[in-house]
This record gives C-alpha cells, sequence and structure tokens, in this order.
C-alpha cells in the first residue's frame, strides 16, 4: 500500500472520528457528566498522554518570547473553543454542530483578512456571505427545543463562536509550527489548558459519579479522549506528510456527512429541510472561500 493511500486513509479515519464524536459526546452530556465538566476530562487526559508520548519525542527549549503566544494558543484552542463547543453541543444537535463546525475555513478567512491582511476578493466575499446565511438560517430558524436539546438557537450560537475561536487558534499558532515539533506545542497547550480551564470546570467534574459510570459511559469519554482528542491529531499530523494541507482542509466536508449518516443511523437527531438547506449554502460558502483562484494572465 502506498504512503499516499495510507494518508488519505489517515485523514478519513480522523475524519471519521471527527464524526461520530458529535453523537457519541452528546450521548453522554447531560446525564453522565456536564459539557464543562468533560472539557476538564478531555484536556488532562490529552495532556498525560501527549506529555508521556514527548519522551520519544525532541527535547526543545520554548523561547521566552513565545510564551505568551503559546498562552494565546491555548486559551482560544483549548478553552474558549472547547468550552463553547461542548456547551453547544449540550444545548443543540449533532447534526447541527457538525455542519456549522464547517465554517471554519470562512472563519480563519476572515481573521486572516483582519489581522494579517489577506487579501479579500469578490468570490471569497460571496463565499463568506452564503456560508455566513448557511448559520444564521441554523441559528434563526431551527426548533426551539427538542428531547435533549433544551436551546438549539443558543446550542447553534455557541458554535460559531467556537469556530471563531478556533480559527483564532490557528492564526496564532501557524508561526509556532514552524519553530517546534509538533508533541513539544501539544504537551504544553494542554498541560496549559488544564490550569485554564479549571476555575470554570471544576465544579461539573467533580459532579460526576465516577464510580458509579455504566461500562458504555467510560468507553464513550474514552473516545473522546484517546480517539477525538489524541487520535484525530496523530492522524492528520501523519496524513500531512504525504499531503499538502488545502487537501486535508477539503476532509472538512466529510465530517458532517459522517456526523449525519451516524446520528440519524442511531435516532440520535433527524433531518428536516432547515438543516439541508442550512447545510448546501455552507458547503457552498467554504467552497468558494477556499478555491483557488487562477492568476491572471500578464498583458504585453
Amino acid at each position: 500500500m502506498s504512503k499516499r493511500l495510507l494518508a488519505i486513509l489517515a485523514a478519513i479515519g480522523a475524519s471519521t472520528i471527527y464524526g461520530i464524536n458529535h453523537t457519541v459526546a452528546k450521548d453522554l452530556m447531560p446525564v453522565f457528566i456536564e459539557p464543562f465538566g468533560f472539557i476538564l476530562l478531555r484536556v488532562s487526559g490529552a495532556a498525560v498522554v501527549f506529555w508521556i508520548l514527548s519522551i520519544w519525542g525532541p527535547k526543545e527549549k520554548i523561547a521566552t518570547s513565545d510564551w505568551l503566544r503559546i498562552v494565546g494558543c491555548t486559551i482560544f484552542g483549548m478553552a474558549i473553543n472547547m468550552l463553547f463547543f461542548f456547551k453547544g453541543l449540550s444545548l443543540s444537535t449533532p447534526i447541527n454542530s457538525s455542519v456549522i463546525v464547517t465554517l471554519s475555513p470562512i472563519l480563519v478567512f476572515i481573521l486572516a483578512a483582519i489581522l494579517i491582511k489577506e487579501k479579500v476578493t469578490f468570490l471569497k466575499t460571496l463565499g463568506i456571505t452564503i456560508g455566513l446565511a448557511g448559520a444564521l438560517t441554523l441559528v434563526l430558524f431551527s426548533n426551539g427545543e427538542t428531547v435533549n436539546a433544551p436551546n438549539i438557537p443558543l446550542g447553534n450560537l455557541f458554535f460559531i463562536i467556537n469556530a471563531f475561536s478556533y480559527g483564532m487558534y490557528l492564526i496564532l499558532v501557524k508561526p509556532l509550527t514552524a519553530k517546534y515539533h509538533s508533541l513539544t506545542l501539544m504537551k504544553w497547550f494542554f498541560l496549559f489548558a488544564i490550569f485554564i480551564n479549571l476555575p470554570i470546570t471544576i465544579s461539573e467534574f467533580t459532579a460526576v459519579e465516577w464510580i458509579n459510570l455504566p461500562a458504555h459511559a467510560i468507553w464513550k469519554m474514552a473516545f473522546v479522549v484517546l480517539g477525538t482528542t489524541v487520535s484525530t491529531y496523530l492522524l492528520n499530523i501523519y496524513a500531512l506528510k504525504e499531503l499538502s494541507a488545502s487537501t486535508i482542509s477539503a476532509f472538512i466536508y466529510l465530517q458532517p456527512l459522517i456526523a449525519i449518516v451516524y446520528a440519524v443511523s442511531t435516532g440520535a437527531d433527524s433531518l428536516d429541510i432547515v438543516k439541508i438547506t442550512a447545510a448546501m449554502l455552507v458547503f457552498t460558502g467554504v467552497y468558494l472561500v477556499s478555491k483557488k483562484q487562477k492568476p491572471t494572465a500578464i498583458s504585453r
């Protein structure tokens, strides 16, 4: 089997885990664990795994000038991002979360245009408008509440904040990835994430009846920590060795498709005209923003 094919399978595997995670994590909240308590479990578990893996990684010293950026990455990538996603998931549905998550390329472009003055074209502006219209369709026109989804519009709004925060994380982390090994960054990000999230999450974490948890709840928690948080990261790193970043980003479209199939097949969610319309708008918007424009011919 070729290295490129293995890389493609790794990228598909990561997207599959992400897609299933929307339903798996949703099933645990709030019966077995509240969303903020889940975040402390997730960052603590990931920190332990990444520090263990770093034993076999390079021994790098962080420059003093980079610590502030590392803290910023942690706040946006492992605190605000995760807190709003899991709180939103507890209020909304797996399909809504998986659709709005695909806004990330649009929101990253908006932030890049503001912060690093990336060129704004008509096609990208059109894509931003269409994509955000899809997200707003879910926020404004989704049913107010269903079983285990007590406030869908508010949950959807939290997903948008989550996506913006993740976009800010990607902007901040880019210079660091050129200087440090990925394991070096992840072990520090998740270690700091424990302390940053602790005041917000500790009360819900300690409220969990850990001794009385059923087996299915334990394996689902393990799936979120080891699968969604650790394995997806390692799979994407492997895929990036053989595939370009733009090719990897194309797999974002696979995530909501898997999430929808899994959620509907398990009875965790259902499709309706609002979700289908919103998904089409978001996908179209992301495609237009991500589309590479052909260089303009130079006249002689």
